[in-house]
């Protein structure tokens, strides 16, 4: 299970085979015309100036095919995120109570998108407004750490970039075995977390629940782990993309896929430092 943005999108997920040409399968293949697109029958042929026009034409770039590029992926990811960092600021020093508003309509929207075959700019806008509230929301609860928001933020970003060096220098390989171990592993910690969940909720355990002292940070940065492995995931489906020639406007998909790990990565390493803050102050 890596990020559902990614591995239910039809565009990003794993090379399907295509079928054969006809002639391969017994049919009967029509040879091409080497000459149709100099003219056809009923058509005028190109002129020797046109015909030179076309050959010292610069060739067509990624982008004269309105296919995705790496920069439509980096433009529309850092628009995105400065739209959720500017509404988490206001919600922090604003509106703090929207943190309940924020998760209910990131969830939601972040389910809807997850699963729409074709990106939807608004509705990925919208769902990056959502989350901002949340983000903002859940780091005025947090702020009570002196430091903790400013540490959680570097933290997030250095372990982004760490994450990209790594995929960019092939020190790790996303492989099918990486991928099938990231998928059992977040399984695995969903359910942990779920537990967890319910039995703060009920009263049963008090404050972090299951996630207090040794075994709190050892999961919280076990949490961490599995989100440079979720980077590492999203990276590769991106590279596949635009390898693959995949329209442009799947960019969109690709940003909120990565705004999706960001902001998950982001709370996991608030909760750790509060529990190594909890943890030291006892």
């Amino acid at each position: 299970m890596s990020n559902p943005v990614f591995s239910n999108s039809d565009v990003f997920g794993e090379p399907r085979r295509t079928g054969a040409p006809q002639g391969a399968r017994g049919g009967t293949a029509t040879a091409p015309n080497p000459y149709s697109q100099y003219g056809t029958a009923g058509q005028a042929p190109m002129g020797a100036d046109q015909l030179g026009a076309m050959y010292d034409a610069p060739s067509a770039t990624p982008a004269d095919t309105k296919r995705l590029t790496y920069d439509d992926v980096i433009i529309k990811t850092g628009g995105l995120l400065a739209l959720l960092v500017v509404v988490a600021a206001a919600t922090f020093m604003l509106a703090p109570g929207l943190v309940w508003v924020g998760l209910i309509g990131g969830l939601v929207l972040g389910l809807v998108n997850a699963f729409k075959k074709n990106p939807s700019p608004f509705l990925i806008t919208a769902y990056a407004v959502f989350q901002g509230m949340f983000v903002g929301g859940i780091s005025f609860v947090f702020n009570g750490y002196e430091g903790i928001v400013f540490q959680a933020i570097i933290g997030t970003v250095s372990v982004f970039a760490g994450s990209l060096f790594l995929f960019k220098t092939g020190k790790i390989q996303v492989t099918p075995k990486f991928t099938r171990f990231l998928m059992m592993a977040l399984i695995g910690y969903a359910l942990f977390s779920l537990i967890n969940l319910v039995l703060v909720w009920t009263d049963a355990l008090g404050g972090f629940g299951m996630r207090n002292g040794w075994l709190g940070i050892a999961v919280g940065a076990f949490a961490i782990v599995l989100g440079i492995m979720s980077l590492m995931v999203d990276f590769d489906f991106i590279k596949r993309g635009v390898e693959e020639g995949i329209p442009a406007k799947f960019a969109w998909t690709a940003a909120f896929g990565l705004i999706v790990t960001l902001v998950w990565l982001y709370t996991e390493i608030l909760r750790l430092l509060a529990i190594i803050n909890i943890f030291s102050g006892d």
